[in-house]
């Protein structure tokens, strides 16, 4: 079987060097870094040691994940005429990516591999920063940085800050979850007479060029309550406490039933600030459909039914099933066959309790379920041929309005008004319109236009109530006139 023993430098100079590890250094006639940029190496040098390093790999690359991978190729083949020593920086399996490849290949059988120890640089990094681990930390790769990874709650040490590339990818992703001038520090050589300890700004961190592969980031764990409004666990905690014992009267009074309306009003506003194409308007109305949505999680959890992990749950899964042509092996052309798909798996999702096409659309405002009602009915060929076929029906049902409207019954009446306004959303279906969002344009407008009425009159001195119809309609026209002015 091919040996592979893997020996780990320390993060320090050769006075903090083990000495099994020295000894076991000396005595062997070659031996494999994975850099040779290291205080150790430096000073074993002056005594005869010799070596190959690794660092003309980083050059052929652009992937540190590719770099690795071909590291460890070059070891395994090396390793074929003979056991073969690896020496890496720091401890073997502190944040070094190379050796799990290594294991990797022991446990598919193509290697024996043997770890023999280091100091780790995490030892010497509590000693410089001077934390205590017992409070919490997380060590990370700067080189696979993800912010979905980061816990701004516990003190976060980033290893492999090489140069100033890495540095300012690490800075960008942080700077998804850490105030700007959030001080970090750098510290390059831990622990060793070279030891250099840099506190910066986090937007500051990737100006520095002293960088190198001794060079690791600690940041400091987030501790006021302000610096952390960003993190989906504090929104939690925060509709937690309102909806607690000591929290908030109304909140806690809230159910299911009763937040209805206000889930409806928010998803208005959010369409109304889509509409208008309001940057900052949409930021604050999705903010308040997600408190509909973690209020109802709340009550869920307060009533021992579910929380909003299961929630989240559902619909991860649920998107994961839905999209076969990302999370599968399913192909698709565009968008109308993924929409094909959507139905069709979402058919066999409701098969087991769904007796009509049309049981999924419960629950919708009238206007947009009857557009949904209609939309599957033509999906089964029952629908106008052509749009005119349904305007002719829209004249059918004025019709009969008109004549219920000659009876008096309030009753029929409401009715009759209703066949109307369904004959018109069918229209609007079979013209790409959809109704919802016709309407919603329509309200907006109207508002704007007598918005404009109002400040005209209140700009004379008077109240809408000092002016005529006819008035108040010449100020409507005259807005409608700006309107088309501004258009152009």
């Amino acid at each position: 079987m091919n040996k592979i023993d893997v020996i780990g430098l320390g993060s320090g100079d050769l006075d903090q060097l083990p000495y099994g590890i020295y000894k076991r250094l000396k005595e062997s006639s070659h031996a494999y870094l994975r850099t040779k940029e290291h205080p150790v190496v430096r000073e074993l040098e002056k005594e005869g040691f010799e070596y190959e390093s690794f660092d003309a790999v980083y050059e052929e690359h652009d992937q540190f994940e590719a770099v690795y991978e071909a590291i460890v190729q070059t070891l395994i083949k090396k390793s074929e005429k003979g056991p073969v020593l690896y020496v890496v920086p720091g401890h073997p399996l502190v944040a070094e990516r190379t050796v799990q490849l290594l294991i990797e290949a022991e446990r598919n059988g193509e290697i024996e591999l043997g770890i023999l120890g280091g100091q780790s640089f995490l030892d010497s990094l509590f000693t410089s920063v001077k934390v205590d681990p017992i409070e919490g930390f997380q060590l990370v790769d700067g080189t696979n940085l993800h912010p979905s990874s980061i816990l701004p709650t516990q003190n976060i040490f980033v290893g492999q800050v090489y140069d100033a590339m890495v540095a300012s990818e690490v800075k960008l992703v942080l700077l998804e979850k850490y105030p700007y001038d959030h001080k970090v520090k750098l510290v390059t050589a831990a622990g060793s007479r070279d030891e250099v300890i840099r506190e910066v700004p986090l937007y500051e961190m990737d100006h520095h060029a002293e960088l190198n592969n001794l060079t690791s980031l600690f940041v400091p764990a987030l501790t006021k309550k302000e610096e952390l409004y960003k993190e989906f666990a504090t929104l939690k905690e925060i509709i937690s406490t309102l909806r607690g014992p000591n929290g908030c009267p109304w909140d806690r009074k809230q159910t299911h039933e009763s937040l209805k309306k206000y889930l409806l009003e928010e998803s208005y506003e959010l369409i109304e600030a889509i509409d208008q194409d309001d940057i900052d308007g949409i930021i604050e109305e999705l903010g308040d459909v997600l408190l509909q949505v973690m209020l109802h999680a709340q009550i869920g959890a307060d009533d021992g039914m579910f929380d909003i992990t299961d929630v989240i749950e559902v619909i991860s899964e649920k998107m994961v099933r839905r999209h076969p042509h990302v999370f599968g092996d399913v192909s698709v052309k565009d968008a109308d066959e993924v929409t094909s798909n959507w139905d069709e798996i979402k058919k066999q999702e409701k098969s087991s309790n769904v007796s009509s096409i049309l049981d999924g659309k419960k629950g919708l405002p009238p206007l947009q379920q009857g557009y949904e009602f209609q939309k599957e009915a033509a999906k089964v060929g029952f629908d106008w041929e052509d749009p005119k076929d349904a305007w002719e029906k829209v004249k059918e049902e004025l019709a009969e309005f008109a004549q219920e409207w000659k009876h008096g019954n309030n009753e029929d009446l409401q009715k009759e008004w209703g066949d109307v306004v369904f004959s018109l959303v069918n229209v609007a279906r079979m013209l790409n319109i959809h109704p919802e969002e016709a309407l919603v344009q329509t309200n907006l407008k109207f508002k704007h236009r007598f918005q404009y009425i109002e400040q005209a009159v209140a700009g004379r001195g008077q109240t809408l109530t000092d002016l005529s119809l006819e008035q108040l309609d010449a100020l409507w026209n005259e807005a409608k006139g700006r309107e088309r002015v501004w258009k152009r």
